[in-house]
């Protein structure tokens, strides 16, 4: 294991570089799920932050036996005779005539890459389902990787690991007999939801492309060990959407520990965070596990990440970095076996930018973000979602579920819902219990303030978005980056609806 030194996020590039970067990295791989086509061009477009002169990714399973072993240029087929046994999480070699590889069984096959010229090497390795994937760029030159190429390092390997997973998800269900090549995906995740419906009363609808694309992902990403941020406006579901990667994910059985970081202040959230030890500090009259101790074996949920103090985000670092801890007033490390999902209803980048978020912790944390939009932003899960929250609320007053009249429809949909998914259910709550077993109309919403649609000369939702996003594009003179911080979108979400509009060809029209 690599030693405790702390990592400049970004490595070799600027901010904006990396995440241009991470962008077309994700295109590429969206382009198919084998991933081994692709990895000339994966090697090409991470060359451009992370200099190597071959890529390698092998798939060890559970039994032994090797599922991938792939490369770029005229690397060896050997890595899946060095990498047998148990690998370390990241490693760095700077030197391969004087440092043997790990793992290494029997003969040594180092003596073939270096006969190719290789010299230096910089490897991850990481679970996904019964797999054990690891990834290694090669250098020619000798010490050519340090411990700041390791978080772009992680990211591609991370980006890697979710094509494996679908890839793996897919043929699984084909071979099941659902439908080929994407679908199985989608079915894992539906039966997910429906599970966690029956067994929490947590409703997971919605019928919006937007909605669906969130789902995606997290099937996508649930299979891995991938750190997760979900972002989105308070009251979205980011909860919901963690519960959701928790129970798709290996890691179904064990806790799910959720924390919220603003709810505590900050001499407490430290001690509820890593636990303490008898005598920390005044009023510990006996030592107290943390949420990560809670945690261990399945996922930590860290809520409004971004009201973490400074000097609990330099710990916490250090649980996602070497995946150990401190209890306070401790001596010895304690192992952290947690996965983390994130949540936050700010804009990360520009905390950092204010230096009230570190920027290494953003890194660790960023490595696969998942953004919720607004309700208002998809209307068309208003309706699925009322429905639900009414039966739901029928149940739990013991009596018919309340009904809803066609103004009071019109009106949930036409109205802006500042508090999101959050406020709707409220709504319908109060409402239900004004109604008294009647239908519900407007008056028992009492939806205050008036209705905000965008000016239009359609009713179309989606000629609507494509008509403010062109219009805030023109007015940003096509500043993407600018554009995306007004509409409120992350830029990967900005370019994904730049492609589906076709406005890429507006822009140079």
């Amino acid at each position: 294991m690599l030693s405790a030194v702390e990592p400049i996020a970004g490595g070799r590039g600027s901010l904006a570089a990396y995440f241009d970067v991470s962008l077309e990295l994700l295109r590429t791989i969206a382009g198919g799920l084998d991933i081994r086509p692709l990895l000339p061009q994966v090697s090409e477009i991470v060359g451009r932050m992370l200099p190597h002169d071959a890529l390698s990714v092998v798939s060890l399973e559970r039994d032994g036996q090797v599922g991938l072993d792939a490369a770029t240029a005229d690397l060896p087929a050997v890595q899946s005779q060095v990498f047998r046994t148990p690998v370390p999480e990241e490693f760095i070699l700077g030197d391969l005539t004087r440092e043997p590889l790990p793992g290494v069984r029997g003969v040594d096959p180092t003596s073939r890459i270096l006969a190719c010229g290789y010299r230096s090497v910089l490897g991850i390795s990481m679970g996904v389902g019964p797999e054990r994937l690891v990834f290694a760029f090669w250098s020619k030159r000798r010490d050519a990787y340090d411990r700041r190429d390791v978080p772009m390092a992680r990211r591609v390997a991370d980006h890697i690991a979710v094509a494996v997973a679908h890839d793996r998800l897919s043929r699984t269900g084909a071979a099941a007999g659902s439908r080929p090549r994407g679908g199985g995906v989608g079915d894992a995740v539906r039966a997910v939801c429906a599970e966690i419906a029956r067994t929490s009363r947590t409703v997971i609808v919605g019928e919006s492309a937007e909605w669906q694309d969130v789902l995606k992902m997290a099937g996508q990403v649930a299979a891995t060990e991938t750190t997760v941020l979900v972002s989105g406006e308070s009251g979205t579901g980011k909860e919901v959407v963690a519960r959701l990667i928790h129970q798709a994910s290996a890691r179904k059985n064990g806790p799910f520990v959720a924390l919220n970081c603003a709810a505590l202040p900050e001499q407490l959230l430290e001690a509820e965070l890593f636990g303490y030890e008898r005598g920390a500090f005044t009023g510990a009259q006996q030592a107290k596990p943390g949420q990560v101790e809670l945690a261990a074996g399945g996922v930590l949920f860290l809520d409004e990440v971004s009201e973490m103090s400074l000097p609990a985000q330099a710990k916490f670092l250090r649980v996602l970095q070497e995946r150990e801890f401190q209890r306070l007033g401790g001596t010895r490390p304690l192992k952290a076996n947690i996965r983390v999902v994130a949540a936050t209803n700010r804009d990360l980048r520009e905390a950092v930018d204010r230096g009230q978020f570190r920027q290494d912790l953003f890194y660790r944390l960023q490595v696969f973000d998942i953004h919720i939009p607004p309700l208002r932003e998809r209307r068309a899960d208003i309706l699925p979602l009322s429905d639900a929250f009414l039966q739901e609320l029928g149940r739990s007053f013991a009596r018919p579920p309340a009904g809803l009249t066609r103004e009071a429809r019109e009106a949930l949909v036409q109205y802006h819902w500042r508090g999101n998914v959050r406020e709707l259910r409220n709504a319908l709550e109060r409402a239900a219990i004004l109604a008294e077993g009647e239908p519900i109309t407007p008056q028992h919403l009492s939806l205050d303030g008036p209705v905000t649609l965008p000016q239009s000369e359609t009713t179309n939702l989606g000629t609507m978005e494509r008509e403010t996003i062109a219009k805030v594009l023109h007015h940003c003179r096509w500043n993407k980056s600018e554009a995306a911080r007004r509409l409120g979108l992350s830029r990967t979400q900005l370019y994904v609806r730049m492609q589906r509009y076709r406005l890429e060809e507006a822009a140079t029209a």
